[in-house]
């Protein structure tokens, strides 16, 4: 009897992906499908995406430490229980968890005074006001200080456009932003342009995505309606600001997503520097994925 030849199978290295609270309701919809991408962009590098809510190790890190690796890449909720997740990330950094990006990226990056260091080092982020609790007094304030007729007013502990107003000269501030916040004026490229995100995996720049906004709205995010396209490559003076950030940012980092829109004189602004939980928009641009499975790969 003739043996069928032998075929060898690698096995699959198990690493750890944090998702949100499993009793929180808001992203049930959501998450499942990011994972299921994140899982097959992962396993094309020998690797299974074990899912496990961040909530599940704010005070013992045990059951991450098990793991070669941990990703944060769905801990979304954070925003809106900060105190525990300072303490999760204090949690994890005494533990040494090996954790990417590591703990204290992943705490100091979390409230978006980060901007206003950034900016200290010479990189270009919009005029901004940083206020605690902001009031009707701070928005009137802010349209003169800027000198126009629409702002924008965030918290800076925030995600998704989370209590994100746009504001006109005149209008009432309603449903204000709780606690620290900053108020920008309103970039109306956004609109017509949109944002751009370049993502980076280990240092090296992956693909870039250009998000618009539906007429009316200047929420990008897919869930207001925006569409997300890839681009063949960035825009030569948003990748020089992008790299010029995570010069400046000087941390080790897995994967980096940088977002940027255009003011009115048609330069790049940085909006933000993503570094806990970003979207890599792998629907828009599968071949991300390999890249980010092969710079895992590399870390192990």
């Amino acid at each position: 009897m003739r043996l069928p030849p032998f075929r060898y199978e690698p096995l699959m290295t198990e690493i750890a992906v944090l998702t949100p609270d499993a009793a929180d309701p808001s992203y049930a919809g959501q998450w499942p499908g990011v994972l299921e991408r994140l899982g097959e962009a992962l396993a094309t590098g020998g690797l299974t995406a074990v899912p496990t809510p961040w909530t599940d190790h704010i005070e013992d890190a045990s059951g991450l430490t098990r793991f070669p690796l941990v990703l944060p890449l769905i801990a979304w909720g954070y925003h809106r229980d900060h105190r525990r997740w300072m303490q999760a990330c204090a949690t994890w950094t005494a533990a040494g968890a090996p954790m990417l990006n590591p703990p204290s990226v992943l705490a100091w990056n979390s409230d978006k005074s980060y901007l206003g260091r950034l900016a200290e080092q010479g990189v270009a982020i919009p005029d901004t006001v940083w206020v605690d609790g902001p009031t009707q007094a701070d928005a009137d304030a802010a349209f003169d200080r800027f000198g126009t007729d629409r702002i924008v007013v965030k918290p800076r502990v925030s995600g998704e456009a989370w209590r994100t107003l746009r504001l006109s000269r005149g209008e009432r501030m309603e449903g204000a932003p709780e606690g620290p916040a900053m108020i920008q004026p309103y970039l109306p490229s956004i609109e017509s342009e949109g944002e751009t995100s370049l993502l980076f995996f280990g240092g090296r720049l992956s693909h870039v995505v250009e998000k618009r906004p539906v007429p009316g709205e200047f929420r990008v995010q897919v869930q207001y309606g925006g569409g997300y396209v890839a681009l063949p490559e960035p825009p030569a003076e948003a990748l020089a600001l992008a790299e010029r950030t995570l010069a400046a940012i000087g941390e080790d980092l897995l994967y980096a997503r940088i977002d940027m829109a255009r003011d009115a004189d048609s330069d790049w602004l940085l909006m933000e520097a993503e570094l806990i939980e970003p979207d890599f928009y792998l629907a828009s641009a599968p071949e991300g994925g390999r890249r980010f499975a092969e710079a895992v790969r590399a870390r192990l």
